[in-house]
């Protein structure tokens, strides 16, 4: 028995559509897949329920942790090993194949894996996705909140995978820059109440405001080697420099506001 057996995938959705099948397809190897939908109003659901070794399940979202924490505890996972994957994940058939050969070592609690970033079906030559773990043992596994998106805590190591899972959001770029909106907020209040000494050089750099929306496109058109990927580099370097120009905008009218307030109450 391979360890596919050994595993309950669990996948969050919402409005999924442009990405579910494929990131459903890989997966028909693993025998059991619990998608979590938080109401979508797409297709995202029958395109789900089309996979005979998926299941459905519904949740409203409050968080992300709170959502992860929902389907670990609530939707009849039963597995040992959880394999947790964002809707616009997509596995590698080798990574398939590496992590069925996997015979986890005492004290081994999970597994990282680097990402492949695409735009729209085209591999970058880099970007600042960072590395996650993505299967991990369920018991004693928690979520916490890791400023707009989550974080999983394990007690036991955790070794890297060698294969790579794709990034493939194929949305359109309307759902992308109205959730930017969504997840500035959040870093903005997560930042302003954040102590300086405890956030690393990334935040730092965001918390200034005027640095960010300039140095990450900069950033990811030359060390990021996007002059060399075209039109999908340099749409990726926009779109990050969106980003971070929404997040320094949240964080300067937090700012004005809170001198506002300040102003009012000394009068």
């Amino acid at each position: 028995m391979d360890f596919l057996q050994s595993i309950d995938v669990l996948i969050l959705t919402r409005n999924e559509e442009p990405n579910i099948a494929r990131t459903l397809q890989p997966l028909r190897r693993f025998p059991r897949v619990v998608v979590l939908d938080s109401g979508s109003t797409d297709r995202t659901v029958e395109i789900a329920q089309g996979f005979p070794n998926v299941r459905v399940r519904t949740h409203p979202f409050e968080s992300h942790a709170a959502q992860w924490t929902h389907g670990l505890r609530e939707c009849g996972l039963q597995a040992g090993w959880v394999l947790a994957l964002d809707a616009d994940y997509v596995l590698d058939e080798r990574l398939v194949d590496e992590i069925a050969a996997i015979a986890p070592a005492a004290g081994v609690d999970g597994y990282r894996v680097r990402f492949r970033y695409c735009i729209h079906g085209r591999a970058l030559s880099a970007s600042l996705y960072p590395p996650g773990v993505i299967l991990y043992r369920r018991e004693g596994a928690s979520y916490v909140q890791d400023g707009h998106s989550q974080r999983v805590v394990l007690a036991g190591r955790v070794l890297p995978l060698q294969g790579l899972a794709s990034h493939d959001d194929r949305k359109p770029f309307s759902a992308w820059l109205a959730a930017q909106d969504r997840y500035a907020r959040i870093e903005c209040d997560a930042l302003r109440s954040a102590a300086w000494r405890d956030l690393n050089w990334r935040d730092r750099i965001r918390r200034l405001m005027v640095v960010a929306p300039w140095l990450v496109p900069l950033y990811c058109l030359t060390v990021g080697r996007g002059l060399l990927d075209g039109r999908a580099g340099l749409f990726y370097a926009l779109q990050r420099g969106l980003a971070e120009t929404i997040l320094s905008a949240r964080l300067l009218e937090a700012a004005l506001l809170e001198t506002a307030k300040l102003g009012e109450g000394a009068r």
